[in-house]
């Protein structure tokens, strides 16, 4: 071999090249499971959620769908303890309260009841008298679309339901007055409408009060002898009588207010015909409970039983009675104007108002 060819040979480098091989993984085998398993835990707890609907009846289902139903801000207004209900719809839940609850389970509440009002607890039994009642407003809703007696009275009648119960409102109207001028004689209107109504107010145990209502507008005398505050207590009596006289039971009446002007319907306008009405409060429940403790609220049990013993010790002392004289009469109606005014002019120009 030439010497050129050596050093030809010496002179080229070998070069080795080494690449690192990646190692090969086994294709993953266990990410199934994790899906699996939740999907076993979500089918777990819907069919745990459906056996203990399961279990709740027919009229506790509805509480909870209402509670649902209610809207976020409505149930963050509404209160807050939810915890002091006497009775859960939910099994394993118990009030703060000594009754058990429908279904006996733990102690905590898994759903809290819709609150009504601040302060207020929120029953079974509760919902279950906020739906009769609704039941009661949609019966009355189909009879006066039905009678042809009351649908002629439809705009003057006013249905809503309130925190105290389902309320109903028969408003007065310029062309057509519920009561004579400045007077507690019912007009042949509000009778037919009051008779009508009062069998329906049997069909429930609530019992109702009845509130009358009048415009601004004084007596001459002022507040000093007959006033608005009398016409509109004998106002809401008549309408008593009317209901009784239609068939409701005397025992439903628990009050029977004179509220004047106090509560009008358009504030703005104190002096119109839509603010002389009569009012009838369907009670509910909570309400009823409301008004007994209010009338107990001032007098303890041994405060009462003294007066009891009292009213014994001086049963036989004669009372003297009041003279006639001294007992509030109401005004001529050729005194009146609009629901109470009263002047000094003519018959003839006292009823202008009306």
């Amino acid at each position: 071999m030439s010497f050129s060819g050596r050093a030809g040979q010496a002179s080229q480098r070998i070069v080795v090249r080494r690449k690192r091989q990646r190692p090969v993984t086994a294709p993953p085998a266990g990410s199934w499971k994790i899906a699996y398993a939740d999907y076993m835990t979500a089918m777990m707890a819907f069919f745990l959620v459906m056996w203990l609907l399961s279990l709740i009846p027919q009229d506790d289902l509805k509480t909870i769908a209402e509670y649902f139903r209610m809207p976020l801000m409505e149930a963050v207004r509404g209160g807050g303890d939810t915890n002091n209900s006497d009775e859960s719809v939910i099994p394993g839940g118990q009030g703060m309260g000594e009754s058990s609850s429908i279904i006996p389970g733990g102690t905590p509440a898994l759903v809290p009841h819709p609150v009504p009002a601040r302060g207020e607890s929120f029953s079974v039994s509760d919902a279950r008298d906020t739906q009769h009642l609704e039941e009661l407003k949609s019966d009355l809703d189909n009879l006066i679309e039905t009678d042809p007696v009351l649908e002629e009275y439809r705009p003057q009648l006013l249905l809503d339901m309130t925190p105290d119960g389902l309320q109903v409102q028969i408003v007065d109207k310029q062309s057509r007055p519920m009561f004579a001028l400045g007077s507690a004689r019912m007009q042949r209107d509000l009778t037919v409408v009051l008779r009508a109504l009062a069998p329906m107010f049997n069909r429930l145990p609530n019992r109702i009060t009845l509130a009358g209502h009048t415009d601004a507008i004084q007596y001459l005398s002022g507040e000093r002898e007959y006033s608005n505050w009398e016409l509109s207590a004998d106002r809401a009596n008549a309408a008593r009588k009317e209901l009784v006289a239609g068939g409701l039971d005397e025992d439903k009446v628990k009050q029977v207010l004179g509220l004047s002007s106090t509560v009008s319907l358009i504030k703005d306008e104190p002096n119109a015909a839509v603010n002389r009405r009569i009012s009838i409060v369907v009670l509910n429940e909570r309400a009823e409970r409301r008004i007994d403790e209010q009338a107990h609220a001032g007098s303890s049990s041994s405060q009462l039983d003294d007066m009891i013993d009292q009213e014994k010790i001086g049963h036989g002392i004669n009372m003297v009675p009041a003279s006639p004289e001294s007992s509030v009469q109401p005004p001529d109606e050729a005194q009146m104007s609009g629901d109470g005014a009263a002047t000094g002019a003519s018959p003839q120009t006292n009823k202008v108002k009306e």
